[in-house]
C-alpha cells in the first residue's frame, strides 16, 4: 500500500504502472459508449396491477482515476485505496429522452482487510438510493461465462396471482431481446461478433453484490412504494481481436439487476419481487 501511495504522486504513468496501481480496475479507465443496451423494469400502473417497461438505450460511461489514493486510517495502519470515479448517462434510443443518470466510485480493496474481497462499487442515483456492493475479481482466457439462464421472472406469494399479466412477457419489445432471459442478449452479441471474425481473447471479471457485506440505503417513499433490496452487477472487460484487421480493441459488457419489492393488493398485504435488469455492450473510445 505504501508503494501505491508513492506511485500515485506521479503523473503520466505508463500502462504497466497503471495496472500495478489499479490491478483489475485499470482496464475500466477511459470513456465507453454503446447503443446496445436494454432496460427491463416493472412498475405499478396505479390501478392495482403492473406493467413491463422494456426499452433500448444508448449509454456513455466515463471513468477517471484519482491522482492520489483514498486513505483509510485504522488502528494499526493506514490503507491507501486506489480509487476510480465514474459518471454515466443513459438515453432512450426511441425518443432520445434521458432514462438514467448515475455517479459512483470503484475502489481496489485490501483483501486481507475486507474478507478476501478486492472490489468495491459505490453507486448514487437520483431516485434516492445509495448502494455499496463488494466482490472479487478474476481473469479468464476467452469470452466470459455469462449466465444466460438468469431469469427476470418476478417472485412473490404465488397464490393469489402476482398481479401482472403473464402475456406481457410474450411481447418482443426489442427485436431479438428475450424478456425472460435478458443475459442472452449479451451472449448473442458475442456470437454475432464471432461470426464476423471478432473474438474475445481475454476477460477481466468484475462481479459485485450487496450480499457481500454491502447494502442499499433508500429514501422513505421508496421503502414504502418500491423498495430496492438487493443489487448485483457483473462487468466484463473484454480484449477483442479482429481477425479482419489484425487489431485488438477493448469492449465492456455488463449485466445489472436490482431487486425491487412492491406491495400488492388494495390492503398492501404481501409483496412482489421484481428484477430490474439492464444489459449493455460498450466500446472504449
Amino acid at each position: 500500500m505504501k508503494k501505491h501511495a508513492q506511485l500515485f504522486t506521479r503523473l503520466g504513468a505508463s500502462n504497466d504502472e497503471m495496472e500495478n496501481l489499479y490491478g483489475p480496475l485499470a482496464g475500466l479507465i477511459g470513456t465507453w459508449s454503446g447503443n446496445k443496451g436494454v432496460n427491463l423494469v416493472a412498475v405499478p400502473d396505479q390501478k392495482g396491477s403492473f406493467k413491463l417497461l422494456v426499452a433500448p438505450y444508448s449509454e456513455t460511461l466515463t471513468i477517471t482515476a484519482l491522482s492520489s489514493p483514498t486513505p483509510n486510517r485504522g488502528l494499526h495502519e493506514i490503507q491507501h485505496l486506489p480509487t476510480l470515479m465514474y459518471s454515466l448517462s443513459i438515453y432512450n434510443s426511441i425518443d432520445n429522452s434521458l432514462m438514467h443518470a448515475e455517479n459512483g466510485i470503484w475502489n481496489l480493496l485490501d483483501k486481507k482487510a475486507d474478507d478476501g474481497m478486492d472490489l468495491l462499487r459505490l453507486t448514487s442515483v437520483p431516485h434516492g438510493d445509495s448502494i455499496a456492493a463488494l466482490g472479487n475479481s478474476s481473469v479468464t482466457k476467452g469470452r466470459p461465462d455469462i449466465d444466460v439462464n438468469f431469469s427476470s421472472n418476478p417472485t412473490g406469494p404465488g397464490i393469489p396471482p402476482l398481479g401482472y399479466s403473464e402475456s406481457q412477457y410474450n411481447v418482443e419489445y426489442v427485436p431479438g431481446f428475450v424478456t425472460r432471459r435478458p443475459n442472452q442478449w449479451l451472449a448473442d452479441h458475442l456470437n454475432a461478433q464471432e461470426a464476423i471474425g471478432q473474438k474475445v481473447v481475454h476477460t477481466t471479471n468484475l462481479p459485485v453484490s450487496t450480499l457481500n457485506k454491502g447494502g442499499i440505503t433508500n429514501i422513505p417513499s421508496l421503502v414504502t412504494n418500491a423498495n430496492p433490496t438487493q443489487f448485483d452487477s457483473t462487468f466484463w472487460i473484454e480484449t477483442m481481436h479482429d481477425a479482419n484487421t489484425g487489431q485488438d480493441f477493448q469492449q465492456l459488457q455488463y449485466t445489472q439487476n436490482i431487486n425491487i419489492q412492491f406491495p400488492i393488493g388494495p390492503t398492501f398485504k404481501g409483496i412482489i419481487n421484481w428484477p430490474h435488469v439492464t444489459v449493455n455492450t460498450l466500446i472504449k473510445q
